[in-house]
């Protein structure tokens, strides 16, 4: 590893180089956290924190933004450990990586398993087995898996994971207990002013998750050269023209397919359908087209979900289904 660490930032694609003070500590985890706006990666990282903090730890928690639109990718990051805590910035070299949406491992702009390394337990949210995911993308490190998605559906009844997300974490380090993810869970969602049914069905959801993901013990792990050595480098911009390249590539958002942010599609009951077009009109994205004979079809590769038609069909010929990902 060279003395300046190098990281290109999934969300604006600015290469920056870090700078760390480290210090030796006895126990140090950072985990990174992988998601798409809205899917509460912020929240997760911050109820890993505060479920730290209440154990004793040290814990530092934030989130970086790139668009800031829902479904866009963002990262979120939490250090915890049984000293202060002398580093500051991005978290280069994960030793836990969250990724908790399955569908960013195909996305090369936010590039998720960047910077892990043979220490790195990698948790992705997906149906498929760990050997699965471990040989299709190639995963440095120890990889483990659980729906969360569907424990968020069967027992929040929203494909909202902040709470599931933040669990596994927690089971993933080790060293933070049930009792602390709970009562972490209810303060930070307390301070966001959600209802106790809301807070108790998350409360349920996350202790779920915790009991559901797989204790990975690490004998062999030894930490990664970004803990082991005292650095302290100068912070130095990388030329916008390297960093930022893709602002000169003319034409090319019609590459850029939006139909993977959703969890759900709309399907349309043509047998039912009146054909009204109240849902061409009124879809924001312009994702529903007219054949010939007047009845409307989804543009499913860029469709991102927001359910504007199902709500605006007069005749409700319009379901919900839940998207099933085929790698």
């Amino acid at each position: 590893m060279d003395d300046v660490d190098k990281f290109t930032c999934p969300c604006c694609s600015y290469i920056v180089k870090i700078l760390m003070v480290q210090n030796k500590n006895t126990i140090l985890k950072n985990i990174r956290f992988h998601g798409r706006g809205g899917q509460g990666m912020k929240t997760a990282s911050r109820i890993v924190g505060t479920a730290s903090f209440i154990g004793g730890y040290f814990a530092q928690d934030f989130p970086v933004y790139g668009a800031e639109r829902r479904g866009a990718p963002i990262i979120a990051f939490t250090r915890l450990s049984d000293n202060p805590i002398l580093e500051r910035g991005i978290i280069v070299n994960p030793d836990i990586n969250i990724i908790a949406d399955e569908t960013l491992l195909k996305d090369s702009a936010a590039n998720v398993l960047q910077g892990t390394w043979d220490g790195t337990i990698t948790f992705v949210n997906t149906h498929y087995t760990a050997s699965h995911v471990k040989d299709t993308y190639q995963v440095s490190g120890k990889i483990a898996v659980v729906d969360i998605t569907d424990i968020a559906l069967k027992i929040i009844n929203k494909p909202v994971l902040s709470s599931v997300a933040a669990a596994s974490a927690c089971k993933l380090t080790g060293i933070i207990s049930r009792d602390y993810l709970q009562e972490a869970v209810i303060k930070e969602l307390t301070d966001i002013n959600l209802k106790k049914e809301v807070i108790d069905k998350n409360v349920q959801a996350a202790l779920t998750c915790f009991d559901n993901t797989p204790s990975i013990s690490s004998p062999d792990l030894k930490f990664s050269e970004e803990e082991n050595e005292n650095k302290v480098v100068q912070l130095e911009y990388a030329d916008a023209r390297v960093g930022s390249a893709r602002v000169y590539e003319s034409g090319n958002t019609i590459m850029k397919k939006t139909g993977n942010w959703r969890f759900f599609k709309p399907v349309i009951d043509h047998d039912r359908c009146s054909r009204c077009r109240a849902c061409f009109v009124h879809c924001p994205h312009s994702c529903i087209s007219l054949d010939e004979s007047g009845y409307p079809h989804i543009d499913y590769d860029n469709c991102k979900g927001c359910f504007t038609c199902m709500d605006e069909c007069p005749k409700k010929v319009i379901t919900k289904e839940r998207e099933v990902r085929a790698w």
